[in-house]
């Protein structure tokens, strides 16, 4: 068998014919000729003049190869009480009427589709079935605020926006068709039409002539079938936020992202075609669209739609009920959920209750793992827990432990090594490579591979300077950590949350780290604060497990001690306050930049994609004006 270090070692050294190689897992109309072209730099394109469909490598070719009575999407839905399971035949047969409803309507290759939904299989239904008519799909998260989705409406120019009327979240159900029509109103460009699927559990008003329903579409039209489209034609636009305000639109092309996707399900998770593969997630984010969606279908698995929260729908062994019905067997999802159920079940008294035999690995990213994390799902699992790193620029893992080349040592902080496809250097400012063990910025030497972003939509320019121009010849992170000797990557932080304090370069992930061994804590962030002395000092926020009767001061305390211990007085870590709840992104990101904003007294925005924005008043009560000026 060809372990890790042979297969990196055989995309180094020829990496064309290293994706010609995974290319041919594809059903093309066309096979490409040309694997790379880099007549263009820095742009490069992968399989330029393949002609494909990425609906047909997803739904297409299962039934074609009499697969079609094999469970293609389970929608496990607690928030409704109801779970249903659409087989390969029947989403055929779905996902060829919905593609039909928007031909008769006019929408053809190239156009765009907004798609505003929460976790139900119409979801994927309306993003195959552009796919499937080369329309250019863009999913806004299900919920997001007017303006947000304006914002979107305006940058893509849909010709649709296909919806549902409402959204659950725990135990709200939220009208999203109040969000749609505020949007439309409030954007530059209007949309020809919406499509609204209606839930029993709130219906929309619709406006006739403008508003389609769904269900009455779907049943009257006639399917049709797949459009052949270029290798380099977008599949799909996903906007991350952007500093600026202003949303980058990340684009997909059709071809190098089939057939990254495909090799990821077998090389790096380790499932065939007829797996039951879960990622936690929503469709919303990047995780939603190459694991919820295209990676799982295309490799003919059957894929898991959850409409929930890992506690209190209805408790904290949710995820596990969902493990043992349905014979799950690989599990992704975030750290943010696994903290959610630590901290509610620390002692795993949940999990004892389902028979997990079914799973073979649970794999983590969105955010750092920290070790106390993942040595809490080891004990309780006794499985493979993976930990691996990626954006939703790259689409898929940068790096991984690749359970389907060979499992390597597990080493607790490290999302392990760099996949084929990317090679990885830590770099100082000024762009020089730095020793194993320092701490700089990662940058990945170009071509990036075929999956990750070509460009950004409507905005090459933007593309280059935001990614490829602060080191040349690299694509720039935006994350700091450091490699070790055996080439184990470390990701300590964003490198604006890389603190200088009295000249000393410190990782506020290397402090987090300390703070989530302490048996009493349950999350934590540590951001870097203005300080009239030394520039930055370090802060400590810290929630608590349940039960804790201790005193926080006595816990502040320890955790002071702690960072004090294993880092060193080099840190300056003095301050450590305790707080019952972290604000997060819906994505379980932790806004660590606003709450620096709100600790120096400086301007700050609420984010659109915060998850509970109780949390982020709570925390300004403590913690606003904390910092101190240093001019």
């Amino acid at each position: 068998m060809v372990g890790y270090k042979d297969t990196y070692a055989k995309w180094r050294d020829d990496p064309t014919e290293f994706w010609a190689q995974a290319a041919l897992e594809i059903d093309w109309i066309k096979a490409p000729q040309l694997v790379l072209d880099d007549t263009n730099p820095p742009l490069t394109t992968w399989f330029p003049d393949a002609i494909c469909n990425t609906c047909y490598n997803a739904v297409d070719r299962h039934v074609e190869a009499g697969k079609g009575a094999q469970t293609a999407i389970i929608h496990d839905s607690p928030v409704t009480g109801k779970t249903t399971k659409i087989t390969y035949d029947a989403l055929l047969d779905r996902v060829s009427r919905v593609a039909g409803v928007l031909t008769a309507r006019g929408i053809t290759k190239g156009d765009r589709v907004v798609i505003y939904m929460p976790m139900i299989p119409e979801a994927l239904i309306a993003m195959l079935a552009c796919a499937r008519i080369g329309a250019v799909h863009s999913v806004v998260f299900g919920g997001f605020a007017a303006h947000e989705l304006a914002v979107r409406i305006d940058d893509a120019a849909p010709k649709a926006v296909v919806a549902a009327s409402a959204g659950i979240e725990g135990q709200k159900v939220i009208a999203y068709k109040p969000l749609i029509d505020g949007a439309i109103a409030r954007a530059d460009h209007k949309p020809d039409f919406t499509m609204i699927l209606q839930r029993p559990q709130l219906e929309a008003e619709m406006t006739e002539g403008f508003d389609l329903d769904w269900a009455t579409e779907e049943a009257a039209a006639s399917p049709v079938g797949c459009t052949p489209v270029g290798g380099a034609d977008p599949l799909y636009i996903l906007y991350t936020s952007g500093t600026t305000g202003q949303p980058k639109g990340v684009v997909r092309h059709n071809a190098g992202h089939m057939v990254a996707l495909n090799w990821t399900m077998k090389n790096i998770y380790n499932v065939k075609a007829g797996d039951v593969f879960w990622a936690a997630s929503d469709v919303g984010w990047v995780v939603g669209h190459s694991y919820i969606c295209y990676g799982p279908l295309v490799a003919g698995c059957t894929t898991v739609v959850f409409e929930g929260k890992p506690i209190g729908t209805p408790d904290a062994g949710t995820f596990w009920r969902v493990i043992e019905e349905h014979d799950v067997k690989v599990l992704f999802t975030a750290p943010t959920a696994l903290r959610a159920i630590k901290r509610e079940d620390p002692d795993a008294k949940y999990l004892t209750k389902y028979d997990l035999s079914g799973l073979q690995a649970l794999f983590l990213a969105g955010e750092r793992a920290d070790p106390d994390t993942i040595k809490w799902a080891q004990t309780h699992l006794q499985k493979p827990v993976i930990d691996h790193w990626w954006q939703t620029e790259t689409g898929w893992a940068i790096a991984a432990n690749p359970l389907g080349i060979e499992e390597l040592p597990v080493k607790l902080g490290s999302p392990a090594v760099p996949m084929p496809g990317y090679a990885i250097d830590i770099l100082d400012e000024g762009g020089n490579p730095m020793p194993d063990g320092e701490l700089g910025a990662i940058a990945i030497k170009l071509p990036l591979p075929p999956g990750a972003l070509p460009t950004l939509w409507n905005a090459e320019e933007r593309y280059k300077s935001a990614y490829l121009q602060t080191f040349p010849g690299y694509y720039e992170t935006g994350d700091a950590g450091i490699k070790d000797e055996d080439g184990y990557l470390y990701i300590m932080a964003r490198t604006d949350d890389v603190i200088n304090v009295a000249g000393h370069r410190l990782s506020t992930g290397a402090m987090e780290e300390v703070l989530s061994n302490h048996p009493d804590v349950a999350e934590c962030a540590v951001i870097g604060i203005g300080d009239a002395l030394k520039g930055q000092a370090p802060l400590g926020l810290v929630c608590l497990n349940n039960g804790v009767d201790r005193s926080e001061e006595e816990v502040a305390k320890e955790c002071v001690a702690l960072v004090r211990k294993e880092i060193g007085p080099v840190a300056a870590f003095k301050r450590c306050i305790v707080i019952d709840a972290l604000p997060k992104t819906r994505s379980g990101k932790v806004l660590r930049g606003t709450m620096v904003s709100i600790a120096d007294s400086r301007p700050w925005n609420l984010p659109a994609t915060i998850d509970d924005p109780a949390t982020l008043d709570a925390i300004a009560a403590r913690i606003a004006g904390m910092g101190e000026t240093t001019s």
